[in-house]
């Protein structure tokens, strides 16, 4: 089980990239939600339920490999994928908003600024992604913004 919980952990092999892992995990989402939702903006609750599904998976995942490669280790890019999803939520789906969202999400993600590095001393899998989840929530705030003034 613990091969399944390391190869969800690190988004099917990227996190064993090794440095730029995370960003490259952020492309990477940012292209297959790009490709998978292009020109529609956001039916449905599809990409939601999507989203919740991969940070819980994160948690649980986060949770099982933290034993074996300790906390938060670089290796760990769901959480990428996640708040790559998060920032992404609910905004039409063009190459704008895509760019956009992921730019946004790693000068969050990387800087973290604003409470986002508080929540790196959360418990196990609940640390390792939930600064990404709120690097993504600060990231769609301002695309909201964005896009409700149609700036782009």
């Amino acid at each position: 089980m613990i091969r399944i919980h390391k190869m969800m952990a690190t988004s099917l092999g990227i996190g064993y990239i090794g440095k730029g892992g995370g960003t490259v995990a952020a492309a990477v989402a940012a292209l297959c939600w790009y490709l998978v939702l292009a020109g529609r903006h956001q039916p449905g609750y599809g990409p939601l339920i999507f989203t919740i599904a991969i940070t819980l998976l994160g948690v649980w995942s986060g949770n099982e490999v933290e034993p074996y490669w300790g906390k938060d280790d670089k290796k760990v890019v769901i959480d990428e994928v996640a708040g790559m999803c998060i920032s992404l939520l609910f905004l039409p789906v063009n190459w704008k908003y895509v760019l956009a969202g992921l730019v946004l999400f790693r000068f969050f993600d990387i800087r973290k600024p604003l409470l986002i590095r508080r929540l790196e001393v959360l418990p196990g899998g609940w640390g390792v992604m939930f600064d990404d989840v709120l690097a993504g929530i600060y990231s769609n705030l301002i695309l909201q913004v964005v896009f409700y003034f149609n700036l782009l």
